[in-house]
């Protein structure tokens, strides 16, 4: 009779011990309403276990397992990121365990490999409990996998749903019912390739508002170095961190200045760097909560790099960091880079732990790319930088410069990176604007550093509020902006204010007066307003620079505009990455630069295991 009650009795243990883990050392707290649904069927999925397990104490080591994960690991992701695991976290896992090292690899790596393993060792079909369990879980999957809305329909309408507040929807429906909920919700909204009218007709609504160009001058090549600053963004708008220097370099703020410090406006925040990329190379937005390379780039694009090698450019990529991260190897030859230097292609001179300094990644780019420039040859040189990286370690060359009173300790410390960083950079820039002083130059943040559980070096200084939902439009603007700087050879840093990342590589093309048909006219055709996409929302930048926060129906005019807009855009960007690419402009290219067996020997070495970043 006590093991038919086990799961009972280890259920209530176990959520017990969750729940206040969850509340007290992450403050989430799941709402008492939604326990007792959220408990059932906790107690549902431990008779389900319990009916397959052949030993009662790999069953209780098995489901502490799994609702850690489940309660404690959505408490850490939430605190971290502000949102709770989603289904495409899963995708994104492999990329997880690579960038992991010490024991924050082998805390999130055992017990997966603890669960997967007990549960072939302890699986058994002991019983006729066992062969309706079996029922219970195939019924089920096949449910979830080929009729989802039976499932999310029910759900949406007694829970609810926000479309744009993840946590409150964990908050609300407890761990086990959102995780079900979102499941089917993930294949009932799985990405739809659109036909060839539907393609068409949203490309032709975007062109049509596309002004025409008259009387440009001729396509000027130049080379083009852009530089993806990892974490980089200014800690001065901390006001209450009361650092007692300022962090950035004093030449950049100078530089920044005579630009008017212009912004970006990243898709992501404290993570998904490859989205950040994805927007600068290929002009389209990200309004997804997973990583655009990893699942739905699916085809050759004519993004950005794939225009430039077209036209006579070699096209480059350099990131220290294991190849296969974020899909890269395959991503950055889809969009068109013909070099792809990583982990294996630089030496390891100068680490802040496992991440190479930015100075000597500058100076080994540049080492790498002075034939052609000695040549004279166009290029497209794309640099993704590494060092600066939470928890932003310093090696023993950099002590810290910099101190706060501030009780967050990710305030110091990103405080002192971005001290380092910020004056190596500037080292780059002088360099890079004397040896190629008609260059374009692009440098921008990825993302807003990650400053403490719940936002809280931000928190501290009244800039962002402790819970996403509680953001106002101002707020998320903040979210999202990260220094940026174009240098236009020698006319020097252009003012553009704030501009999503998704609208650069079409002003670059403009700077080289590239005035061919790109996949780029397809997002520049909102002129009154700048739009930038997040996870369930949006938000329009208006010409007077005021938020206007797009969360759900009823809109606003200018809410509706740019969702009608945005339906168009997210129509052909299927078409353009995962389809059939009825909207892919056409046109005959120029001359193409030869390809370099760098791609192919990196491929080679993933095939045979590649090496792990440390």
């Amino acid at each position: 009779m006590l093991s038919k009650l086990l799961p009972v009795i280890s259920t209530t243990v176990l959520y017990a011990l969750y729940y206040l883990i969850s509340v007290f050392k992450f403050d989430v707290q799941i709402h008492f309403k939604a326990v007792p649904y959220d408990y059932l069927l906790q107690i549902i999925i431990a008779y389900l276990l319990f009916a397959f397990s052949k030993r009662l104490w790999i069953f209780l080591v098995i489901q502490s397992l799994v609702m850690g994960i489940l309660y404690v690991g959505n408490a850490i992701k939430i605190s971290f990121f502000g949102g709770p695991i989603m289904p495409d976290d899963i995708y994104a896992l492999r990329s997880l365990l690579l960038i992991l090292d010490g024991w924050r690899f082998f805390a999130a790596a055992v017990p997966l490999a603890a669960i997967a393993s007990l549960l072939l060792y302890n699986f058994s079909m002991r019983h006729w409990s066992s062969y309706l369990a079996s029922l219970v879980v195939l019924l089920f999957s096949i449910t979830l996998v080929y009729e989802p809305t039976s499932i999310v329909k029910p759900l949406d309408q007694f829970f609810g749903n926000s479309v744009w507040d993840q946590r409150s929807n964990y908050l609300w429906h407890g761990a086990t019912v959102y995780t079900i909920q979102e499941s089917a919700r993930r294949f009932a909204d799985a990405d739809v390739t659109p036909d060839q009218d539907r393609a068409q007709e949203s490309a032709e609504n975007l062109l049509a508002a596309v002004p025409k160009k008259v009387g440009v001058p001729a396509f000027t090549p130049r080379n083009v170095h852009i530089v993806l600053l990892e974490s980089f963004w200014d800690p001065n708008e901390l006001k209450k961190a009361r650092y007692q220097q300022n962090p950035l370099a004093p030449e950049f703020r100078k530089l920044w200045k005579k630009a008017g410090y212009s912004h970006a406006m990243a898709p992501v925040f404290g993570g998904y760097t490859a989205n950040s990329e994805f927007e600068v190379l290929c002009g389209f937005p990200v309004v997804k909560d997973n990583v655009k390379f990893e699942r739905r780039l699916l085809n050759d694009v004519p993004c950005l790099p794939h225009i430039l090698g077209e036209n006579g450019y070699k096209t480059m990529a350099s990131h220290p960091n294991v190849p296969v991260f974020w899909n890269r190897v395959n991503a950055y030859r889809r969009i068109g880079f013909q070099t792809y230097w990583s982990l294996q292609d630089f030496v390891k001179d100068d680490m802040n732990r496992e991440f190479l300094s930015d100075v000597s990644l500058y100076r080994q780019v540049m080492e790498k790319i002075q034939p052609a420039l000695d040549a004279h040859q166009p290029i497209l040189d794309y640099i993704v930088t590494y060092f600066g990286h939470w928890n932003y370690p310093l090696s023993e060359s950099r002590p810290n410069k910099i101190t706060s009173p501030s009780s967050v300790e990710e305030v110091s410390g990103y405080a002192n990176t971005v001290y380092y960083k910020s004056r190596e950079m500037m080292d780059f820039i002088n360099e890079m604007r004397k040896r190629d002083p008609d260059g374009i130059i692009v440098l921008f943040g990825d993302h807003l550093p990650f400053l403490g559980e719940n936002f809280a070096g931000y928190v501290d200084s009244g800039v962002l509020a402790a819970n996403r939902s509680d953001f106002t439009a101002e707020m998320f603007k903040f979210y999202v902006s990260t220094p940026m700087l174009i240098i236009d050879g020698k006319r020097g840093p252009i003012k553009f204010g704030s501009m999503p990342l998704y609208q650069v590589p079409k002003m670059i093309l403009n700077l080289l007066n590239f005035n061919e048909p790109t996949i780029m006219d397809y997002t520049d055709s909102m002129p009154d307003m700048r739009v930038r996409p997040l996870p369930g929302l949006h938000f329009n930048l208006t010409g007077d620079q005021k938020v206007d926060l797009c969360k759900e129906p009823p809109y606003s005019a200018g809410c509706r505009a740019s969702a009608r807009w945005l339906h168009d855009v997210l129509t052909v960007s299927n078409d353009l990455f995962m389809g059939r690419q009825f909207t892919r402009p056409r046109h005959l290219p120029r001359e193409p630069a030869a390809p370099e067996p760098v791609t192919a020997e990196i491929i080679a070495r993933q095939e045979a295991g590649g090496s792990k970043a440390k």
